[in-house]
């Protein structure tokens, strides 16, 4: 699939939003998708964009204190999965969060999101469980990677 990666827009926040589904598979992330993020953090946070006009994919990410690029949400359309969407916003993020002083990219899950876990390990992120990290008895999946973003420090693979 060719697409295009441009900055997400307050329209393009709006258009995922009423397609929440076709991104989510049903679960209610609503809560992600804050407009403060694209206002503030717009140039940070990826749309992949197919042939046709329609978002095929998209990343919330940003610049945070002590040089870390901050992945906040990620999602790629159902009819768009398998086609190298995810590794083109991965490839487009790390640039704009360097342009921020980044140096490594962080991004969090949970234990049971194992497709997201092995995404990110085939992209060269450490990955590790953290217990106790969203409150008492509530692990989640820490992953971690450095800066630059290199064929040597990553394996992409399609997702």
């Amino acid at each position: 699939m060719e697409i295009a990666i441009e900055p997400m827009t307050l329209s393009d926040m709006a258009a995922v939003l009423a397609e929440l589904d076709r991104f989510w598979g049903g679960r209610d992330m609503r809560f992600l998708h804050q407009k403060v993020f694209v206002q503030e953090f717009g140039d940070t946070c990826p749309i992949a964009r197919g042939p046709d006009g329609q978002i095929a994919g998209y990343l919330i990410g940003f610049p945070a204190p002590r040089g870390l690029g901050y992945i906040h949400a990620v999602a790629v359309r159902d009819s768009a999965r398998g086609t190298g969407c995810g590794q083109a916003l991965y490839r487009a993020f790390p640039t704009a969060a360097a342009a921020h002083g980044a140096n490594r990219l962080k991004a969090i899950t949970s234990v049971t999101n194992t497709g997201s876990v092995a995404f990110h390990r085939r992209l060269g992120f450490d990955v590790r469980q953290v217990e106790d990290y969203d409150g008492p008895g509530i692990p989640m999946m820490v992953m971690t990677r450095p800066l630059p973003w290199t064929s040597a420090t990553a394996s992409p693979a399609p997702n």
